[in-house]
């Protein structure tokens, strides 16, 4: 079974509500993939499925309240995961200017920073143009775990 880890950062649900969807078409496609809406240190340190980080942001370009903690401990701990597979999915606003989708870009730092390598190119969802996410998330995916289980 291909197992994918997916670590939510979200204010108002949209990150979510796209993890979840997500979730729901690579389930159905023979991957098993678990949602972390919560997720702590351990999730990742005790397993070595692939990550996909699919965060919103919040304030000036910060990681959301429920994914901070982790992104705390990650920086704070360095656990090292070597090559482990890594994308990012980040939800923002284009009239923030120079925060716009800011957590992903913190999130891919730190991962970074544990020796993980990254898969593809970051997709930043813009809320001004897109009013569902999960219609850009979902193509882009399949595209991520493609390059992820060659």
């Amino acid at each position: 079974m291909k197992d994918i880890r997916i670590l939510v950062g979200s204010v108002y649900g949209g990150a979510l509500m796209t993890a979840r969807a997500i979730k729901q078409t690579l389930d159905t496609e023979g991957y098993s993939v678990q949602v972390l809406e919560n997720p702590v240190l351990s999730d990742i340190t005790s397993d070595t499925s692939p990550l996909l980080v699919c965060t919103s942001t919040t304030g000036q370009g910060e990681v959301p309240g429920n994914l901070l903690p982790f992104y705390v401990a990650l920086r704070e701990q360095l656990p090292q995961q070597p090559g482990r597979p890594f994308g990012i999915i980040v939800l923002g606003d284009s009239s923030y200017g120079d925060t716009f989708c800011g957590a992903g870009e913190l999130m891919e730092e730190a991962l970074y920073e544990t020796a993980a390598r990254k898969v593809g190119e970051t997709l930043c969802i813009d809320a001004l143009e897109t009013q569902e996410p999960e219609s850009e998330a979902l193509p882009w995916v399949r595209e991520w775990v493609a390059a992820v289980f060659v």
